[in-house]
């Protein structure tokens, strides 16, 4: 199910796109303020953000940046009466995916939406993203920031087992089964106690991976 965030101050734009997007069978959440559009993003991605650019708290343009800045394949598209050259060329370099100018038909808006979807598919695929930490599957490589981590195929899996469920929590045991125990051996629960502290201290202690006590651990946006 496609999942939208859309942020609008128009209680009366926001019902109609709403409403003819779950008729499309997608979830969609409106917004009418810029900060609980924020709010609802540490807590949990959707699988699109729809942004107006004049909001009663802000610009949606320092929204877009400061989603950008925190989930880079996030697919955004503005929604905004604003049509001009000028506002359209900054919308792109503050790093939207596609801009819709009011008003519009909603039936293109859907199609727009699905086709952005698709061409960011392949891209979202390959590369999880958590706070500022980036899994490269393609490259079985990670990143914090720009800069590359090295870390052991141990640590790699625990790293890809836990993004791959972002804001799940995973247990212990179904780790130990997943990065060690694949072959039905014993494996001593003190390896990854070992493998987790060492991993966390290459990544630099981030917030975003959390340990749920005596249970297991789960990773989440914290920004």
């Amino acid at each position: 199910m496609i999942e939208v965030y859309y942020a609008e101050d128009d209680e009366t734009i926001g019902k109609s796109v709403k409403e003819y997007l779950e008729q499309q069978n997608c979830k969609v959440a409106v917004f009418d303020r810029i900060t609980d559009v924020k709010k609802a993003l540490i807590g949990h991605l959707p699988t699109i953000v729809l942004l107006d650019w004049n909001m009663p708290d802000g610009q949606g343009s320092e929204l877009c940046l400061w989603i950008r800045e925190r989930w880079k394949t996030l697919p955004i598209v503005y929604l905004t009466i604003r049509g001009d050259s000028h506002d359209i060329v900054t919308g792109f370099q503050n790093g939207a995916d596609d801009y819709v100018v009011k008003p519009f038909d909603l039936a293109v808006l859907y199609s727009r939406i699905l086709a952005l979807l698709r061409r960011t598919k392949a891209v979202t695929d390959t590369k999880l993203f958590c706070d500022d930490l980036m899994l490269d599957k393609e490259k079985t490589a990670v990143y914090d920031g720009q800069k590359e981590i090295v870390v052991s195929q141990p640590e790699y899996r625990i790293l890809l087992i836990l993004m791959e469920n972002k804001g799940k929590t995973i247990t212990r045991n179904q780790l130990l089964e997943q990065v060690w125990d694949r072959s039905g051996n014993y494996v001593n629960d003190n390896t990854l106690t070992v493998t987790m502290k060492r991993l966390r201290e290459k990544l630099n202690h981030p917030a975003c991976l959390k340990t749920i006590r005596s249970f297991g651990y789960r990773m989440e946006d914290t920004q």
